[in-house]
């Protein structure tokens, strides 16, 4: 047998194959399919549809839909077809193509142990949902397993698992003992591929190594253990399998590139040429003078909708910035036991902030009101779910329970009103706390407390500079987003994705407070930042079910008071406009905008409280100008950039190794949660069984579930909303500058060389010229390709369900 070592590297390979998965407390979207990223996307799909079960183009019945809406272009598409060598027409075509994948999977002892694996996996890896836990946890799951297994009446006394030895590593050598050594990789592959959630699950919170893990310890040599003793015990061949190619297979997705490439540009041919358009009229424009405020939002697709309804309400810019504002810090509340990372998943977090109660009177009533309403919290959950109290609960507190229940099911926004009512009696953390922004000298773990002061002036410079910013206006708002939803598991999906599944505002927080320090403002100043001694920055957050925008500005001078009424009045006017067009997206009534939304915002029943972001499928790079007067149909990420005021593309690179690769992370997962939601998604909301704090199962067991639910998808059972497309990237700038930066970032190249996403760069200075990304840092004009412009029409709006 192996060395400890080849065990190590095999199970280190293997796992690549299995996407990683956060806790559901805090979702984070990401491409289920990212260890295949080094491959192009047609091998890709056909090797994890080998692997995973899962299908990786669009269904026929999607593609007709599309065609027959005028989502895809048909010049568009007969060039596309041609190119890959066919000549029916494309009903024909659509007709002989099945993208369909039948499971081959079905092996009942396979499904025992899975049985047996996952709930001793649910209740190792609960983190605080719980009543009772399984014994033995803090000696790590692998030990703790073996201290139970015994009395486990499902288990077969029989081989390895009747006397596990004390190392994984030695059980996982005991069962492979007859395999050859070339057969570790994929017979190790085979197995986390049979519970891919469990696994990607695992492999984040080992590679985090956060608190939960550190308390109750788990690894993958431990979990491959314990399956592969389950095996042995119940009799089942571990040899890997063998899939043989399959030509019908290899054709049906050859034809469904074809469509989906015909798709995909048909969408970026409008955005390409109306961004175009705008490139060369900015030539021409005058500057407007100094605006009455300015406002970053999230490149988030849902900040298009408001941002372009501010910018009709009065005299204002809004910006596009990641929604963590640049600084990679782990955020704890006041009235929080945990802290949690406030930054997008690529980074780690470089700063530990807290919020610090200075205001005693303020605190104390917070805290009052907060007590009560936490303490008559846990009394109601623990009467609910303790198996001693449950049935007496019901009988004491039916009729008001029931009455309770009543409400939030007929009337929601009611419910809503009342609650809004009771929130506003209890003060708000930032009316009370300050944050630990300054340099404290101290560390939490390895994270030092606050920022030193130079350290707050590059992330200032560093916002400025990527957003191009050259005028300020008296206020300017850092507006961080976050959701309002009822009885959801999957709330934290509609934070900001920027944030790690948290809410955007204390980032927001942080970047106001530093950009209002004067000695801060002061080397921006020397730094060519020519900010008026009347400036002020104010931190908000953007409600995305809602569409309010509550500003922080407890601290904002009598000087500014008229501007921040009078942008608190236009904030509610872009409210209702924002609202209408969200609720008749949603099939609702846009005149009753604000309480559709807010009704869905407060009912516990609503499986469908906002879209989120379905729906992406563009990220525009540059200045806002481009995109201000278009109606993109919150479809597109914005991230302002000027390539004017970035001499040294320093800004550009930073976009383009950050923000597009989190971006690409969340359009895969859209995709793939759409073209198989069995596989890559959730399934419905209505049969889903929230497990342990960190995910939801289908029924009453099984595997983890991965994605995104049926309801953030469908407008009905058989009508998608999100429309299945790869990312189409557009950036204004200099194409030499554009392929300077991508010559450097090799993990950039390679998934536009393999077609996970696209990209195509508006020149300004080739007389505002689109030149298409084709590989190998090659591009192509624009006038070359074979592409009609049609208007693409919106997202289909939701049936009434």
């Amino acid at each position: 047998m192996s060395t400890e070592q080849t065990v190590e590297e095999s199970i280190d390979k293997a796992v690549t194959t299995v996407g990683s998965v956060w806790p559901i407390h805090s979702f984070v979207t990401a491409n289920p399919l990212s260890g295949f990223e080094d491959m192009p996307f047609n091998e890709a799909v056909t090797q994890a549809a080998d692997l995973l079960g899962g299908r990786g183009y669009p269904s026929t019945e999607t593609f007709q839909a599309a065609l027959d809406d005028g989502q895809i272009d048909p010049e568009i598409l007969d060039s596309e077809l041609a190119e890959h060598g066919y000549e029916s027409d494309p009903e024909t075509l659509l007709e002989r193509m099945d993208t369909s994948v039948e499971s081959e999977r079905s092996n009942t002892d396979a499904e025992r142990i899975d049985h047996v694996l996952t709930k001793w996996l649910s209740a190792f890896l609960d983190e605080g949902q719980a009543q009772w836990s399984m014994p033995n946890r803090e000696d790590g799951f692998y030990s703790a397993f073996r201290s139970v297994a015994a009395y486990d009446g499902q288990i077969p006394d029989d081989g390895v698992v009747a006397d596990l030895p004390k190392s994984p590593i030695e059980a996982i050598e005991s069962v492979l003992r007859p395999s050859p050594e070339s057969q570790l990789v994929p017979i190790f592959e085979e197995q986390f591929a049979a519970l891919p959630g469990w696994v990607g699950f695992i492999k984040q919170r080992a590679a985090d190594d956060g608190a939960w893990q550190s308390t109750f310890p788990i690894t993958l040599e431990g979990y491959l253990a314990v399956r592969l003793a389950l095996l042995d015990a119940f009799g089942v061949d571990i040899d890997p399998s063998t899939s043989l190619d399959s030509a019908e297979a290899g054709a049906a997705d050859e034809l469904a590139e074809a469509f989906l490439s015909a798709w995909e540009a048909s969408y970026r041919s409008d955005v390409v040429e109306r961004v175009a358009a705008e490139s060369a009229a900015l030539d021409d424009s005058d500057p407007s003078g100094r605006p009455d405020a300015q406002l970053v939002f999230c490149i988030d697709t849902r900040s298009e909708i408001i941002r372009r309804h501010i910018e009709e309400t009065g005299d204002y810019e809004t910006y596009g910035y990641a929604g963590f504002f640049g600084i990679p810090m782990e955020y704890q509340r006041y009235d929080s036991e945990v802290s949690v990372d406030a930054c997008p998943p690529i980074l780690d977090s470089q700063h530990r902030i807290s919020e610090i109660p200075t205001d005693r009177d303020t605190q104390a009533s917070h805290d009052r009101w907060s007590s009560l309403r936490e303490a008559a919290s846990e009394v109601v959950e623990t009467l609910k779910t303790n198996p001693a109290t449950a049935f007496g609960f019901v009988e004491s507190a039916g009729s008001g329970y029931g009455l309770a229940l009543a409400a939030r099911t007929l009337v929601p926004g009611r419910v809503h009103d009342l609650l809004e009512t009771a929130d506003d009696a209890v003060p708000d953390n930032h009316e009370f706390c300050e944050q630990t922004v300054h340099h404290q000298h101290a560390y939490v773990g390895d994270l030092p407390v606050g920022l030193t002061h130079e350290e707050q002036v590059e992330y200032a410079a560093t916002a400025f500079e990527l957003m191009g910013w050259d005028e300020f206006s008296r206020l300017v708002v850092f507006t961080g987003h976050a959701s309002e939803t009822a009885n959801n598991p999957f709330d934290s999906s509609l934070d900001c994705g920027a944030c790690a599944g948290n809410p955007g505002g204390p980032s927001a927080r942080v970047l106001a407070a530093i950009s209002n320090d004067e000695a801060v403002k002061a080397e921006l100043r020397d730094r060519g930042f020519d900010i008026p001694k009347d400036t002020v920055f104010v931190a908000g957050q953007h409600n995305t079910t809602t569409d309010e925008v509550d500003l922080f500005a407890d601290d904002v001078p009598e000087s500014h008071a008229d501007d921040l009424d009078q942008l608190r009045a236009d904030l509610a006017a872009a409210r209702e406009n924002a609202t209408a067009e969200r609720a008749e997206s949603m099939g609702a009534d846009g005149s009753m905008g604000v309480s559709a939304t807010e009704r869905r915002a407060a009912d516990w029943a609503e499986t469908r409280p906002e879209w989120g972001l379905a729906g992406n499928a563009g990220f525009v790079v540059g200045p806002r100008e481009l995109t201000s007067d278009l109606d993109l149909d919150g479809r597109a990420f914005l991230h302002s950039y000027d390539w004017s005021a970035d001499p040294d593309a320093d800004a550009l690179e930073a976009v383009l190794t950050g923000p597009l690769v989190v971006t690409q992370w969340i359009n895969a997962q859209y995709y793939f949660s759409t073209v198989d939601n069995a596989v890559y998604g959730s399934g419905s909301k209505v049969t889903q069984n929230p497990i342990g704090n960190i995910g939801v199962y289908q029924g009453n067991g099984g595997d983890l579930m991965t994605g995104l639910p049926l309801q953030s998808l469908m407008a009905a059972d058989d009508k998608p909303y999100h429309q299945p497309l790869r990312l189409s990237t557009v950036v204004h700038a200099p194409v030499e500058r554009v392929t300077g930066v991508l010559a450097d970032h090799e993990e950039v190249t390679e998934l536009l060389d393999n077609d996970w996403l696209s990209l195509t760069v508006v020149d300004p200075t080739q007389d505002h010229r689109a030149f298409h990304y084709e590989a190998e840092l090659e591009w192509i004009p624009r006038s070359e390709r074979t592409e009609a412009h049609p208007k693409m029409p919106n997202a289909p709006a939701v049936a009434d369900d």
